[in-house]
């Protein structure tokens, strides 16, 4: 099976020459790279542009966000499966992507998810969390639990039948995007016991109280968005459930 991989950058120039030398160093051969660029203004296209002979298509433009960019390298993959690993995230080894293809043909799912450590954004050895997923249980989403996005994996179909991420959206349309296809619409998913993806620490939607509770917000809209309704605690538990990832090495 062939496997989109798509990275979206905007002044990556710190982080994302690991994060392409994690994609073209993988040892499954059929991969599709996807570089979205938002028209950075540092270095990051020169970088970019290092790598270009192993690099499949390069968009350099104006985007309205994250998800807009994401939902462009979404429209430019002809992979069978594809996955999405942002510029400041990199794949923990070069087996990442062949263990996701056999666990694909191995259960025959529409998805697949990981595990993943959180990194000191100057110091890639330095593990600062850890985000154990587990199996996924159907109800799942309503006891908090999500599954990190950069392990996540979708059949392109899946994107064809349910739609793309939803920009209207700013920090949880990733999380709205999982609670669609996984809770809503009930596709088939598997789990690949292992981390996959090393996330450097300080996402947009943890780096203040504000964004996080603006983060909170929008996790509600996002089951509103789908006319499904939450539990009392479950967004309460959702945040609540990482505190763990802070105790585990």
């Amino acid at each position: 099976m062939k496997v989109s991989i798509i990275t979206i950058a905007y002044n990556s120039e710190a982080t994302i020459e690991a994060t392409i030398r994690s994609v073209i160093s993988q040892s499954y051969t059929d991969i599709e790279y996807i570089i979205v660029d938002g028209l950075s203004k540092d270095a990051t296209m020169s970088i970019i542009d290092k790598y270009r002979p192993q690099i499949a298509k390069v968009i350099s433009e104006r985007d309205n966000g994250i998800y807009d960019a994401m939902n462009k390298g979404v429209s430019l993959a002809s992979g069978d499966i594809i996955g999405i690993l942002n510029s400041d995230d990199f794949y923990a080894d070069s087996d990442v992507i062949k263990d996701v293809v056999a666990l694909f043909e191995k259960t025959q799912c529409d998805a697949c998810y990981a595990d993943l450590v959180y990194v000191d954004r100057n110091d890639e050895q330095k593990i600062l969390r850890t985000w154990i997923s587990g199996e996924y249980r159907p109800g799942a989403f309503l006891k908090g639990w999500m599954p990190p996005h950069p392990t996540f994996f979708v059949k392109a179909d899946v994107y064809k039948r349910f739609g793309a991420y939803n920009t209207t959206l700013r920090s949880s349309a990733d999380y709205e995007f999982m609670l669609r296809v996984l809770h809503k619409h009930q596709v088939k998913v598997a789990y690949l016991n292992r981390i996959i993806t090393k996330m450097r620490a300080g996402g947009q939607s943890n780096v203040t109280l504000k964004n996080r509770l603006k983060a909170n917000r929008e996790d509600r809209m996002a089951w509103r968005l789908n006319g499904l309704r939450p539990r009392p605690w479950t967004l309460i538990l959702k945040p609540l459930s990482k505190l763990q990832q802070f105790f585990k090495r």
